[in-house]
This record gives structure tokens, sequence and C-alpha cells, in this order.
């Protein structure tokens, strides 16, 4: 499954050159001016998961088949986006198709690069985006909830329950808050409240991109982010875009010694990613063998016959059982014979929860 992350922001910060790193090509051109991305650019990119080399590893596989994350470069945004200023209309179509954004934020001093405000306040500017968000969710909803609640009053039930869901949005938005935080916990009412498709309720990803010296330990302006990420309970990291692109082409070896000498530990896409499944309550499970070894993803809570349909929905509708064994008991045991000798290859049936690197094999009839 994947998810697919909108790379988001205000011009000139550097959204274009974390495209191009991250997905390790140059299909979106990176320019010292605004607009530069008119069209959205998608890229793919594996996800990085040494669980999986592992596991190609003890079982012979030929091919090793990463999850794959998705990433979209989304045109710069300006203040009255959300009345159709500049790319406005646009930046928020863009911005409804995807599941999570991921905000670039500007922490960095460079006098070549033009700011649009001709002043570095990350927080500043993720407040303008967001601002331009929450107007336009709030004009959607100032229509929807009294609409909703008129047919409500009539007996409907189904507009009760959206009027219901879709209230509390209201009145967050009108006190000039994201609409995420008043999503819902009962798994009904998360539907209703989801489909309405709310710009603010996508969950946010601050990323911080910093001058080179400032990538391992990040400077005075990442502080100020991390402190708003926390207030939202969202999540921020810390990219050099710069040292990403230069990470381009190399190879394993000379990845890792560059990393070194720049006091980091791995990439800045690593870090994007653990923080985006987290984000977005996302688990790897994996199916291996002598062909291949691959790495799927579901969300957490999914059942063994939805994971079943990550791999071919004919797998979801004749689902019978899935042959389970936890990661750790694969690694342990030396593969799925020692496994199974040891009884740690379960049966499961339909009802059974996929775990974070389960590796499993599916048994179905259609």
């Amino acid at each position: 499954m994947g998810f697919r992350c909108g790379i988001v922001g205000l011009p000139n910060v550097g959204k274009s050159t974390l495209f191009n790193a991250l997905t390790e090509t140059q299909a979106a051109q990176a320019a010292n001016y605004p607009f530069c991305t008119i069209e959205p650019n998608v890229g793919n990119v594996g996800v990085p998961d040494p669980r999986l080399d592992q596991l190609a590893e003890i079982a012979g596989s030929q091919k090793i088949i990463p999850t794959q994350l998705g990433f979209v470069d989304i045109a710069g945004l300006v203040r009255g986006a959300s009345k159709g200023e500049g790319l406005g209309n646009q930046f928020l179509g863009n911005i409804r198709e995807v599941d999570a954004i991921v905000h670039v934020l500007r922490c960095f001093e460079n006098d070549d690069i033009q700011h649009v405000d001709n002043k570095i306040d990350p927080v500043s500017d993720a407040d303008t985006v967001e601002t331009e968000l929450m107007l336009s969710d709030l004009e959607s909803l100032e229509k929807r909830v009294p609409a909703a609640q008129k047919k409500a009053a009539q007996g409907d039930k189904d507009a009760k329950l959206l009027a219901a869901v879709l209230a509390p949005a209201l009145e967050l938005l009108r006190a000039g808050k994201p609409a995420r935080l008043a999503r819902p916990t009962d798994e009904e009412e998360r539907r209703v409240f989801d489909q309405a498709q709310l710009l603010t309720a996508k969950p946010v990803l601050y990323v911080c991109n910093v001058e080179e010296t400032s990538a391992a330990n990040g400077n005075v302006f990442t502080a100020s982010v991390f402190e708003k990420a926390k207030a939202e309970g969202a999540e921020a990291v810390i990219v050099s875009a710069a040292i990403e692109s230069e990470l381009v082409g190399m190879d394993a070896e000379e990845r890792m010694v560059f990393l070194e000498e720049m006091g980091l530990h791995e990439t800045g896409l690593a870090r994007v990613i653990r923080s985006g499944y987290e984000l977005l309550h996302l688990i790897t499970f994996f199916t291996v063998g002598p062909k291949e070894a691959r790495a799927w993803t579901v969300h957490k809570g999914a059942k063994a016959p939805e994971a079943a349909g990550e791999i071919h929905s004919d797998m979801q509708r004749g689902f019978i059982r899935a042959e389970t064994i936890a990661f750790d008991d694969y690694i342990a045991l030396g593969g799925e014979t020692g496994a199974k000798e040891a009884g740690k290859l379960r049966q499961e049936g339909k009802e059974y929860v996929i775990a974070d690197g389960d590796v499993l094999h599916f048994k179905f009839n259609v």
C-alpha cells in the first residue's frame, strides 16, 4: 500500500530540492523563484528496512522489493490561496488527494535565496500555510454543518451523525485551530469525519530544512518548530536538503562515510519515513521466498484478510488462513523450516490482527 505525502510550504523553502533528493531524481526543477513547481511531481521511493535484507539473506531470495513511499511535490503557497490567489485552487486540490502533509520549513539563512517575506521565521511560515488551509475548511463547514443540522432536525439519521461529527471541527476552526484536533475515536464517526476530506484534518510532519552545519543538532529555528509540533501533537524532523542532494549518486559505503563526517547516523529520508509511519500509524509485514523477499504496508489494527488484499484482491476475497512467523522467531530460528520445527509457525484466521514484522504466507481459494 505505502502512502502518499504531499510536500508543501512557502516558495523557496527547499521543497523541490528535498523532493529531488528523496526520490533521487531531478523530476522537479529546483529554481530560485516562486511557482517553479506548477504541476505536482510525484515520486515513489523504496522504504529502507534492514529487516528485509536479513530475511532475504536467510531465505536466499533472488530479489528484494521494499514497500513504496509516495512523495508529491506541490506548488508553493502564498497568502490568499484559500481565495484562489497564486496557484491556490490547484494547491488546495492537490493537498486534498494526499494522506499526510510534509510541511517543509526554511530553517537556514542565505542571502542568495529570496524569502517571500524577507525574513526567516519558520513558525510564521507554518502559520501562513495552516491559516490558508483552515480558511478553506472553514468556508466548507460554514455551509455543510448548518445544512446537516437542518436535515438532522427533520429526522435524517445520516445528517445527524454528520452534524455531530463536523460541528466540533467547525468550532475549532473558528477558534483558529486545525480540524484534526477534533478527529473522533469511534470508528463509525471517524469514517464520516475522514470522508469530509478536510485539509487541516490531515496529519502533519514538519521538516526543518537546515544548512549542513545544523543537520546533526539543529539550530534556534528548529527549536521553535519542535516546540510548535509538540503543542499540536504533530511530528518534526531535521533534514538538510543540501546534504541529501550530495548523497544522491553515492554508493552505500560512501554514504556512511559522508554521514559520519557530518555527525549523522542515517539519511534524512530514513527520518522522514520513520516519522511518517508513526504519523499515519502504519506497520510493515513481509512475504519471503527463494524468488523474492518483499515488504508490504498496512495500517495498525489491520486484520489478516486486509493484509492479503494488499498483495492481491483475490487473496482477500478467498482468504482461508495466514501462516504467520514473527520476525524475531524467523531470524533466531534460521527461517521458515526452523520456525516450523520449533512450533513458531502459527495458523491464523480472519480475525488475526497483523503485527509489525510478521512474515506471512496466505492460503486462499477463489
